[in-house]
């Protein structure tokens, strides 16, 4: 199995540092791939990218070796299948709230006996080598979103979910079922108390904790606190803050 520097830090006890590609383009996405991200995650959900631009960005980033993730637009199995078959090998899946949920995400992401994937790597099994199938349950990774007071209460009946690689904190959501407004970054002592509990369960029960962070200051204390992976905000954002910075300096 290729493409595994997510899996590969992991194993040698080390956090992952993960990118965020919300714009539609082959050309941003192996930008982002030509710098030291352990992943690179493309955001079917908020970002702009449909399928078959998500395949395209997947072709673009294969020749980096990073390990490519997507974050699907929802728990619906039919597109975390097809990302999965295009390449990606793992998935961020939205508004995981209920041990129910987590259970539906984690059997598609895995091939029977231990899950309800349907055999068909189209993609997969060319970037992958021909053993795909038989490694790939083992190779997967699936990150339950937790972003809702429903999610934070089930936490622990989610993580005990067979086979769930972790969970994945969304800050800007869970402040906003907290309510509060939107944003990456939490230090309100109620939503900063919730994280808390958050990457408690997940070490609780053995299953990696990751959260999307804004700023490098911010994702290093989340390192500090004992979360194995985390996202340095967005493509978006990172262009936007470098043509405001030279903007700025000009005016």
């Amino acid at each position: 199995m290729k493409l595994t520097k997510l899996q590969d830090k992991w194993a040698a006890g080390q956090p992952g540092l993960n990118g965020w590609c919300s714009i539609p383009s082959t050309v941003t996405a192996e930008i982002m791939s030509l710098y030291d991200f352990d992943s690179l995650t493309i955001d079917l959900q908020h970002g702009l990218v449909d399928y078959q631009t998500a395949l395209s960005m997947l072709q673009a980033m294969t020749a980096s070796g990073i390990t490519p993730l997507a974050r699907a637009p929802w728990n619906e199995p039919g597109i975390i299948m097809k990302l999965l078959d295009a390449g990606c090998l793992g998935i961020i899946c939205p508004m995981i709230n209920t041990a129910e949920d987590a259970k539906t995400f984690v059997d598609t992401t895995r091939y029977a006996p231990q899950g309800s994937r349907s055999s068909g790597p189209t993609r997969a099994i060319l970037i992958h080598g021909s053993d795909y199938h038989h490694q790939a349950n083992d190779t997967i990774v699936s990150l339950a979103m937790i972003e809702t007071v429903e999610a934070l209460g089930n936490v622990d009946a989610i993580c005990a979910t067979d086979g769930l690689t972790g969970l994945y904190v969304g800050p800007s959501d869970l402040a906003v079922s907290m309510g509060h407004n939107p944003g990456l970054d939490r230090t309100e002592p109620d939503v900063d108390e919730a994280i808390g509990k958050i990457l408690a369960a997940a070490k609780k029960h053995g299953r990696k904790a990751g959260i999307h962070c804004g700023t490098p200051e911010y994702l290093k204390a989340a390192y500090a606190r004992g979360f194995d992976f985390a996202t340095l905000a967005s493509d978006v954002r990172m262009i936007g803050q470098a043509i405001g910075m030279n903007v700025n300096a000009v005016r």
